[in-house]
């Protein structure tokens, strides 16, 4: 059986959170199971939960979704001139074309984006930020970094440092579906 978290570090009764408290109970109900990776994806999963909406409260300041924010920034740190084709958008973002279109549509009719024909490709399209889009993503990527800056500031930046490697090797390791 893997080492148990619990013998690694169990928390006093003032540091538990509900994920000690959930592993407390499945010891309790089914002893003959090793909850202990509930330690760490039940965290990861509320940590997401929490930072997912603190980080939309940034982005709903300037009228965009996660998904619109994701996309201007795409565009924006691609550099001059800022302007990428449907399908290297898709690929940044990992979502599927349609997403891609309706999210490009809005931000179009929003003025932050424009698309033209691919000179190479009659059927292909460029999305490019517009002035206004790339004012806006440079205002808003200014307050999702002060904000991701605040929500960590419990942690060291020595800590910052071990949780970067240990969250890049998890991804690394997960196994492939």
């Amino acid at each position: 059986m893997p080492q148990d978290v619990d013998s690694v570090a169990s928390p006093s009764d003032a540091d538990a959170d509900a994920v000690d408290l959930i592993v407390g109970q499945w010891r309790g109900e089914r002893p003959d199971l090793d909850p202990s990776p509930m330690h760490v994806v039940g965290r990861i999963t509320r940590l997401h939960w929490a930072l997912d909406e603190r980080l939309c409260r940034v982005f709903e300041r300037y009228d965009l979704g996660r998904g619109e924010f994701d996309m201007l920034a795409t565009l924006r740190r691609s550099g001059a001139p800022f302007e990428l084709t449907a399908g290297e958008l898709r690929g940044s973002t990992m979502v599927t074309s349609g997403a891609v279109t309706k999210r490009v549509d809005r931000l179009e009719r929003a003025g932050l984006v424009n698309r033209r024909a691919a000179e190479d490709d009659a059927r292909g399209r460029l999305i490019r930020l517009t002035d206004r889009g790339r004012e806006l993503i440079d205002e808003a990527v200014e307050q999702h970094v002060r904000n991701e800056t605040r929500l960590l500031a419990g942690l060291t930046a020595d800590e910052r440092s071990a949780l970067t490697d240990l969250l890049r090797k998890l991804g690394q390791t997960l196994p492939s579906e």
